[in-house]
């Protein structure tokens, strides 16, 4: 099954599925076997790259609607 993510109204990025998270210089997070975690949109979290729920502290507003992604260019 693929890995679902949800983009929150005014919120997170909820992630369900088989997760591995690595940090710009390719170490593992450890997510203590967790299948459901939420990612930080707002950047005020304390326990970034998560989600500590800062967003509806700090009035992070972000409204979401699905839509097509465009082709990517030709690479040339």
């Amino acid at each position: 099954m693929a890995t679902k993510i949800t983009v929150n109204n005014n919120g997170s990025l909820r992630i369900e599925g088989e997760i591995e998270i690595y940090d710009g210089a390719g170490n593992k997070y450890d997510l203590a076997g967790r299948t459901v975690i939420s990612l930080c949109r707002c950047g005020q979290s304390g326990n970034k790259p998560f989600c500590d729920g800062s967003h509806a502290r700090c009035g992070f507003e972000s409204q979401v609607v699905a839509t097509v992604l465009p082709a990517p260019k030709p690479k040339l």
